[in-house]
């Protein structure tokens, strides 16, 4: 890890510190993807990856590795894996565990791995293998999403996959639900809209709540028969769900699909609560971030979508160009990119009211990335206390990751 005091500007706010957390020269690394749980609840580890991209990493690369970043022990990195594939991490809600997937898949055929690994490393189990279709389908998974999710109460980890056969243009996609303790999966979702997903579970404990994932919905979207995307529509054509993870009580949330304004295709929880939060392009050419709580289904009308309440977190801010964006556990802090109006792009913060209160927020510059926005996007987020920020940069000339302290 190294002091970057020259990542900060005149205006940044008193006392914030930025580190660079990976320092090697040849090989690039970076955050997972901000929307990812991969913080032990106590806020003192997570996890990252050695020889990756800002959206993941090759599966064919023997040099990717899951690292284990301890911050009360100067940030030292700890291998967790070592096998060839890994992808999709989650850390069970009590810190013990990694779950992970080992990819081995490809259109009908191959396998996919579940895996989990103590963050002590004294234990690794292989919990179920995937080598036939999925039960009660004809589909076998394939293009494994390197974005797992998992239940606050710890019992349930969904990931997406293509569904295709390697013949029929723009066949479905679905998600996996795996039950953590029978080692069972179940697609509870299939189609061709299907195609990027970004399934999150919420991170309320309420019973209930506790099944309920956000979803995203490409309308329109076409790929060819291998799986790889010839269009992946948003605009218009993107619209956000929320899903029970039995694959019923399918609701929607109220943004986009009115010309006027569009869901860019980022979005995420507010903190624990039941809210959520996404990013939109509108007709002034911005891009808000939008609040919003689920309503009944009622034919993918977005912003129109009847019965719904919604909140612009971003109103107060002239011409505001929000890209990724994250909470704290509690949902009273966020973290957010800008740019890249910004030259290098910009890091900012604000602090929330609780969920579905009236905000006013006001939001805070911290520092610049230097990013040149090629191959490296900033994905920041927040860890759960929200008293650390974390980002991509590659303004050394490689990616790397970097952390800021004393927000």
């Amino acid at each position: 890890m190294k002091l970057r005091p020259d990542l900060l500007a005149p205006h940044s706010p008193k006392g914030l510190e930025v580190f660079q957390i990976t320092t090697e020269l040849e090989v690039p690394s970076s955050h997972i993807y901000m929307e990812a749980q991969i913080f032990t609840p106590d806020s003192k580890r997570f996890v990252l990856h050695r020889s990756s991209h800002s959206h993941g990493s090759d599966r064919h690369d023997p040099q990717h590795r899951y690292l284990l970043c301890d911050l009360e022990n100067q940030s030292e990195l700890i291998p967790l894996t070592d096998e060839l594939g890994p992808t999709a991490p989650s850390l069970s809600p009590d810190g013990v565990w990694m779950y992970y997937f080992i990819n081995q898949t490809e259109i009908n055929g191959g396998q996919l791995i579940l895996k989990r690994v103590s963050l002590d490393r004294s234990r690794r189990e292989t919990l179920l293998s995937i080598d036939a279709p999925l039960p009660g389908t004809p589909y076998r998974p394939s293009q494994i999403y390197p974005i797992s999710t998992i239940s606050s109460d710890g019992l349930r980890l969904a990931i997406p996959a293509y569904l295709g056969d390697g013949r029929t243009p723009n066949a479905p996609w679905g998600l996996m639900v795996f039950d953590l303790v029978k080692a069972e999966v179940r697609l509870i979702l299939e189609g061709p809209s299907w195609c990027n997903l970004h399934p999150q579970y919420c991170r309320s404990t309420d019973p209930r709540a506790a099944h309920d994932l956000l979803i995203q919905e490409n309308h329109g979207n076409t790929c060819d028969a291998k799986g790889d995307t010839l269009q992946l529509v948003s605009g218009l054509g993107a619209d956000i769900h929320i899903i029970r993870d039995d694959g019923t009580n399918l609701r929607d949330l109220p943004w986009g699909r009115v010309p006027e304004e569009h869901c860019q295709g980022h979005q995420c929880w507010w903190g624990n609560s039941q809210w959520a939060i996404t990013g939109t392009s509108d007709s002034d050419r911005c891009q808000r971030l939008l609040a919003g709580r689920r309503a009944s289904h009622t034919d993918h009308q977005g912003r129109a979508a009847p019965g719904a309440v919604r909140l612009d977190l971003s109103r107060n801010f002239p011409e505001p160009h929000f890209f990724h964006f994250g909470t704290d556990h509690l949902g009273r802090r966020l973290i957010t990119d800008h740019g890249p109006s910004i030259p290098g792009g910009g890091l900012f913060l604000t602090h929330l009211h609780e969920a579905g209160r009236p905000q006013r927020p006001a939001f805070r510059f911290l520092l610049s990335p230097k990013t040149d926005f090629k191959g490296c996007h900033i994905h920041p987020f927040l860890s759960p206390d929200g008293k650390t920020g974390f980002f991509n940069s590659n303004e050394s000339g490689l990616l790397q990751a970097y952390m800021v302290r004393n927000l």
